[in-house]
């Protein structure tokens, strides 16, 4: 399930993604949000990050909305 609203996205949460690379094949990427991407309110394909270790794509799960450091 695609998170497609902004509000839903929490900065430091644990996500899985899927990036550019894997829109194919549909492989998702799990990793701790440290910035959204996306300016709008929401967006048809997912809302796009920016992980902690660099990777960027779209929200496609929300795994945990708890902060981490």
């Amino acid at each position: 399930m695609t998170i497609t609203e902004r509000r839903e996205v929490r900065y430091g949460a644990l996500v899985s993604v899927v990036t550019k690379a894997d829109q194919g094949t549909g492989s998702l990427t799990e990793g701790i949000v440290q910035d959204i991407l996306t300016r709008s309110y929401s967006h048809p394909r997912g809302i796009k990050v920016r992980l902690r270790d660099g990777r960027v794509g779209r929200v496609e799960k929300i795994l945990n909305q708890n902060h981490y450091t």
